[in-house]
């Protein structure tokens, strides 16, 4: 290696040896500094000043993660939109805004066949409603 491409990567090693250092300074700093009481209220599970009631090990509903994923599914595309919305108006003045509009309009669309499917799919009711398949005479 020559001495120009050491000089390139010199300031890249010594930014991970300032990261390493201050790293290591901080868990020694910590390790030092902080109080060494084990037993009485640190031994419980909970910190916050309340008893814990009951068993850690409880049934959640999954319909509480069904929900979830779908929210952050549908937050999360819908935040890609803000991006076309900021650049439609330069796009159309350069003559691309009809194009822009129908790959717009054509993602929004999507969104709406994925709400229509989970909600006819029943996902984003909280309480899944069963229907019956047989009569009662």
């Amino acid at each position: 290696m020559s001495n120009q491409t050491l000089n390139v990567f010199m300031p890249i090693a010594i930014m991970m040896l300032l990261a390493a250092l201050l790293f290591g300074g901080a868990l020694l700093a910590a390790h030092l500094l902080s109080p060494k009481k084990p037993g009485g209220d640190k031994d419980l599970p909970y910190e916050c000043g309340e008893v814990p009631e009951g068993s850690a090990w409880s049934m959640f509903n999954v319909r509480f993660y069904v929900v979830g994923l779908i929210f952050i599914i549908f937050d999360v595309e819908s935040v890609l939109m803000f991006p076309v919305a900021a650049i439609f108006k330069k796009m159309n003045a350069l003559g691309n805004g009809t194009y822009i509009l129908i790959i717009f309009l054509s993602f929004i669309s999507v969104l709406l066949e994925g709400i229509a499917y989970c909600w006819k799919k029943g996902d984003l009711d909280w309480v899944k409603s069963y229907k019956r398949t047989t009569k009662i005479k």
